[in-house]
């Protein structure tokens, strides 16, 4: 399940950019690193032994470095798994394969990240996500966190998880070539609402025990700006759902759309809190060094599919329900 009116050629195109870019983009940096580290090395003296503050030029190239060599290395494992797939007849193989690729990339990327930056990470509730069939619920605090359902869901619980993503994620061509094999909807938020939602829908389809389907309901990365910029557009709107968000102190208002329709597929519900990542939400905050030796805390929580009401106001309000209950978690720890 791919983007709703994306055909092949538009594929091809992007592609056709986003490889070359990919690719030279890590050759350049990789052929001219002695330079970046030596400038990274002046800046980040400069940081700690005047600023006092925690050294981070080097850490963001070596974090930029790894996750363009682990892009190279899934274009390369991409070809090649399309080659002994009977150049591509086999979409079945093709889709193994990427599984594997997909945990590769997930696991190399956050282990890289837990070192680089010193990051201590404390689990809750992980025992209760399998079995599948599943909908998980992620809160969306920084681009990182992207990681953490296939680290956690799918390498520690065993389920295989169907990616609810936003289309602009498709310039990283790793992502992209990997993630339309596999049975992901990558969100056109401009396009026609109701087909969007429909495709989200149908990922949920011929799940089993083993199966999951996650999606982020706030829709983008958490930020205060963010939040008060949603307040600030509901004017005096006096509706019970403008009053709740107006209530909301550390999350974005959670968007119906594609998670009221989803909650509608009879599957168990996983609502994933954590916090640690706020510092990384935006460039500006991740270069203030706050990450850097801090401790990022998810707490996994399983809904039965009876608790979830049947109708769609019900099923808005059993959402906020749980937003709310991570919001007052976040003030608490």
């Amino acid at each position: 399940m791919t983007a709703v009116s994306e055909n092949g050629w538009t594929r091809v195109r992007r592609r056709i950019r986003t490889v070359p870019v990919h690719v030279a983009l890590f050759g350049f940096v990789t052929l001219l690193a002695p330079l970046w580290l030596l400038v990274g090395l002046v800046i980040d003296l400069y940081r700690t032994l005047l600023r006092k503050r925690p050294a981070m030029a080097m850490r963001i190239f070596a974090f930029g470095w790894v996750y363009l060599a682990v892009g190279v290395y899934g274009l390369f494992a991409l070809a090649g798994h399309w080659v002994f797939a009977g150049f591509g007849l086999s979409m079945a193989h093709m889709r193994e394969r990427s599984y594997h690729l997909q945990e590769l990339w997930a696991r190399v990327l956050f282990g890289s990240f837990r070192r680089i930056f010193r990051l201590t990470v404390t689990v809750d509730g992980l025992e209760q996500v399998a079995p599948g069939p599943i909908l998980v619920l992620m809160r969306h605090a920084s681009i990182v966190d992207t990681l953490l359902p296939n680290v956690f869901v799918t390498q520690a619980a065993g389920i295989r998880l169907r990616y609810v993503l936003k289309k602009e994620l498709l310039t990283d061509p790793t992502l992209d070539i990997a993630g339309n094999r596999l049975i992901n909807h990558f969100v056109d938020r401009e396009g026609d609402s109701v087909a969007e939602v429909r495709a989200v829908l149908a990922l949920a389809q011929g799940m089993t025990a083993s199966d999951g389907v996650v999606i982020y309901p706030e829709g983008t990365r958490f930020t205060q700006a963010r939040l008060q910029r949603i307040l600030d557009g509901l004017g005096d709107r006096d509706s019970d759902l403008a009053g709740r968000s107006r209530r909301l102190h550390h999350v974005l208002p959670p968007r119906p759309g594609g998670t009221a329709a989803l909650l509608g597929a009879g599957a168990d519900v996983v609502v994933v809190a954590h916090t640690g990542l706020e510092s990384l939400a935006t460039i500006p905050d991740a270069w203030t060094g706050t990450i850097v030796g801090s401790r990022l805390r998810i707490r996994f929580e399983r809904f039965s599919a009876d608790t979830v009401p049947a109708d769609r106001r019900g099923k808005i309000s059993w959402l906020f329900d749980r937003w709310e209950e991570i919001d007052a978690w976040l003030s608490e720890v």
